[in-house]
């Protein structure tokens, strides 16, 4: 049966209110998504099931105080801490790194993928992953590629939602978020971490800072081994010693060499669609255009790719398109000043 069967099917069942009928096609849907290597929306679909199920719970009468009750409550509340839960299709190769960052990354993935080897030996499998580095080196995209490598869900916090003012409500709030993990096998992702994590001792510390790091150190102490934690940071040096060395993956990611923005730039022009005026000119921009961030300088070279088609005056059947080399040099030139390199 094709896709487009389960989707009539799915229709029909719905619409005749058929429960039973209509579960049974979308697990079936499911297993047809997993053998055609759709994973993602099969993983999402999962979810919507799992999602339908805890609301369906939640909307019978539920006796006040009762287990149920607090059950209920915590799932609005947890959910309020979620920025967004998300799939993802991005592999090793969507992403442009040196070679010790690219190579820690799939020791990583390595580890989870070949989890039953290890547990057959007794040997723990890594499940704390540390990015740190300047803002936009990709960090976050190699969330993604961990995320899309082991097929997981990953759920995304929202920071703004879990600091507190309130005395240990952050610390409450980053329990709920791990219980959470643990319940549903799916990757934590803690983005600008150092606001939690900073330095037991830190200066402007007034003692809610060492509560919420030493609940930390308790959460990752106590994480199971299928639950992932990513934490990311542009300041690794204001973090704590002790949760520093939680981490089991710690790895740096840098400011791009010429030899990495000529591979972005090939990864970024891969479909072929468009080429530069003039390669003498293109490389040397992208020999002006060390300093940058990795997405700096995707985001010059795409704005160049648009101006470059607006300047067009027939687009009616283009299917490529040459960049204007001089429009990229001027972005580049714009955002270096705009930073101030």
């Amino acid at each position: 049966m094709s896709q487009l069967d389960y989707i009539k099917n799915i229709a029909k069942f719905g619409l005749e209110n058929d429960q039973e009928n209509l579960l049974s096609v979308l697990n079936e849907l499911i297993e047809h998504s997993k053998n055609t290597k759709k994973i993602n929306f099969a993983v999402q679909l999962q979810s919507i099931l799992k999602d339908s199920f805890k609301q369906q719970r939640s909307d019978s009468l539920t006796k006040v105080g009762s287990e149920s009750y607090f059950n209920r409550i915590e799932d609005k509340e947890v959910g309020d801490l979620i920025l967004e839960k998300l799939t993802s299709n991005y592999r090793l190769d969507n992403i442009i790194a040196d070679n010790s960052v690219i190579n820690s990354l799939q020791y990583f993935i390595e580890e989870h993928q070949k989890a039953d080897l290890l547990r057959k030996f007794d040997l723990p499998v890594a499940n704390k992953l540390l990015l740190h580095g300047p803002s936009g080196c990709g960090k976050t995209l190699a969330s993604y590629v961990v995320a899309g490598e082991l097929e997981k869900m990953m759920v995304v916090v929202n920071l703004g939602a879990i600091v507190s003012s309130k005395l240990g409500e952050t610390s409450k709030n980053l329990a709920k978020i791990f219980r959470k993990a643990a319940s549903e096998d799916c990757i934590i992702f803690i983005d600008e971490f150092d606001s939690l994590g900073k330095v037991r001792d830190y200066s402007q510390d007034h003692g809610e800072m060492k509560r919420v790091v030493n609940t930390i150190l308790q959460l990752f102490d106590y994480l199971p081994q299928n639950s992932i934690v990513i934490a990311a940071t542009n300041q690794r040096e204001m973090l704590d010693e002790a949760l520093l060395r939680r981490f089991d993956f710690s790895i740096g990611f840098n400011l791009p060499t010429e030899k990495e923005i000529k591979d972005l730039v090939s990864l970024t022009l891969k479909n072929g669609n468009f080429i530069f005026d003039s390669k003498i000119k293109a490389n040397k921009v992208i020999k002006t255009s060390v300093g940058l961030s990795y997405y700096s300088i995707q985001k010059t070279l795409v704005t160049a790719i648009k101006r470059s088609l607006f300047a067009m005056e027939n687009t009616a059947n283009i299917i490529s398109a040459k960049i204007d080399t001089k429009k990229w040099q001027e972005l580049i030139y714009i955002e270096k000043q705009s930073i101030g390199i």
